[in-house]
């Protein structure tokens, strides 16, 4: 039989291997969860959003409504006074025998020459095409017309995106994108310059970030037509619009994203466009 004397020493022994495995045990896991090197999940870089993913977001923008973000708009001059900086004016819902039509048309309530310019070319591009598929009577094929839009304002920009889509018949279907920006302090038309300026980007790099989404989306194109499909669209790779110098289509979403947008439809019968999204 063991004296109590050798069971205290027993003891006191264990007692000593517990503390050592202890202090092993958590040495070990703190160098797996050290604060100063983030774990992998901390660390890891999110993956760029691919060109179906941007260009299916930016179909869900268009909700008809002006997105303030806080901005106080109480010192801007307004045309109508008891409407907001931008309003739906015409909001029409109509089905036919020989068409569809659906819009909303936004206008840029505020007192000033370049607002007023803007209000001019909507009138010119959507409110006169609605007119015509309004007075439209032959029912041997139905037009399907849309129009929405969406408003935002970063910091001082003002925003404006409209979109419309026509189907004609057994036409291919159009679909048409115009955006105004506008600095609500100056009063001015804001340019794509402006906005990089605005960001600090570089210019040469957001024209490389162009140059490689649109040759992406002409290589997609052309390996759909290599399987023996049509598309409705060829880019021309040599053009110059795919410049920040000649780029008109743009503007500041959610969180001051910028979108530049490159779609085909403002000049032919197409819904192909290419959007070169910089978060």
């Amino acid at each position: 039989m063991k004296t109590p004397k050798t069971l205290y020493i027993l003891i006191g022994i264990f007692c000593l291997f517990a503390l050592i495995a202890g202090i092993y045990a958590q040495t070990i896991e703190g160098k797996g969860n050290n604060p100063t090197r983030p774990s992998k999940d901390k660390d890891e870089v999110q993956e760029p959003k691919d060109a179906a993913t941007i260009k299916a977001e930016f179909q869900e923008l268009f909700t008809n409504t002006l997105n303030l973000n806080g901005f106080d708009t109480t010192g801007i001059i307004k045309t109508k006074e008891d409407k907001e900086i931008v309003y739906t004016a015409y909001d029409l819902n109509r089905n036919e025998e020989a068409y569809e039509l659906h819009i909303k048309v936004p206008v840029v309530n505020i007192k000033n020459e370049v607002a007023n310019s803007f209000n001019t070319i909507t009138q010119s591009v959507f409110v006169t095409r609605a007119n015509e598929v309004l007075s439209k009577t032959d029912t041997t094929s139905k037009t399907i017309y849309s129009i929405d839009y969406v408003g935002y304002v970063n910091g001082d920009i003002l925003s404006l995106v409209i979109k419309s889509t026509l189907k004609e018949g057994t036409n291919a279907q159009r679909v048409m994108i115009q955006t105004y920006n506008y600095d609500l302090i100056t009063g001015q038309k804001i340019s794509l310059n402006d906005i990089i300026t605005k960001k600090a980007f570089n210019k040469e790099e957001v024209n490389q970030k162009i140059k490689a989404v649109v040759e992406e989306a002409d290589k997609e194109a052309k390996a759909i037509q290599n399987m023996g499909y049509t598309t409705s669209f060829s880019r021309d790779l040599t053009s110059t619009m795919y410049t920040v110098d000649n780029s008109t289509t743009f503007f500041l979403g959610e969180n001051n994203k910028l979108y530049v947008i490159y779609a085909y439809g403002n000049q032919n019968f197409t819904s192909e466009m290419d959007i070169v999204l910089f978060e």
